[in-house]
């Protein structure tokens, strides 16, 4: 029987930190969507160290959700939910929400996508709710690194729509949208766990 758990390298070494940040941020219980759960890898670290957390994945990607399974039905985990078909910039799903997780999405789509993004974080989320965003990210326009604009012209290569986004330009859209950044945590490899709140 072929496995179609899909691992990658990155979130081997990133997941652990990123548990860490959520876990400062989150009570005990919470549910969570994950937008753009990719592999599903997070998606399993989470609820696994976190069985108080209804983890609600998803991607738009059927690739993507075939892994996702493939690491859900492998773990075992009542926490964990089946992935769900999402496309943001179609559908924002019903809340609420105590939180909203994308993990390195916003570079790696068009800007609309974040628009959408920041546009359901402010529907669905619970009053105090939280959108959790990690990747890199500009800071006062500028790369935080130099391997930074590398991987942004790289990007803009392969599709001019993608592009690591400047942290004003988000936090300036995710008030618009009634969020409030709140926290920027330094994490590996030059990204950045971004916490905003809904109406903080």
């Amino acid at each position: 029987m072929i496995d179609a758990r899909l691992k990658s390298p990155a979130t081997a070494r990133n997941r652990q930190p990123i548990l860490e940040v959520l876990q400062q941020e989150l009570p005990e219980r919470a549910r969570v969507l994950e937008v753009a759960s990719g592999s599903g890898e997070h998606a399993v670290h989470c609820a696994s160290a976190m069985p108080g957390w209804e983890w609600q994945p998803s991607d738009p990607n059927p690739h993507a959700r075939r892994s996702i399974e493939a690491w859900r039905a492998h773990a075992g985990l009542p926490n964990l939910h089946e992935p769900m078909a999402l496309d943001v910039t179609i559908v924002c799903p019903a809340g609420p929400y105590d939180a909203i997780v994308a993990i390195n999405l916003l570079h790696i789509s068009p800007w609309e996508v974040s628009e959408a993004l920041l546009a359901c974080a402010g529907r669905r989320l619970r009053e105090g709710g939280m959108l959790y965003l990690y990747g890199p990210f500009w800071r006062a326009g500028r790369p935080t690194a130099p391997s930074n604009a590398a991987f942004d012209a790289d990007l803009r290569a392969r599709d001019p729509r993608w592009g690591i986004r400047d942290l004003d330009a988000v936090t300036a859209e995710a008030a618009r949208q009634g969020l409030v950044l709140v926290r920027v945590v330094e994490m590996p490899a030059n990204n950045l766990s971004v916490i905003l709140r809904k109406n903080a």
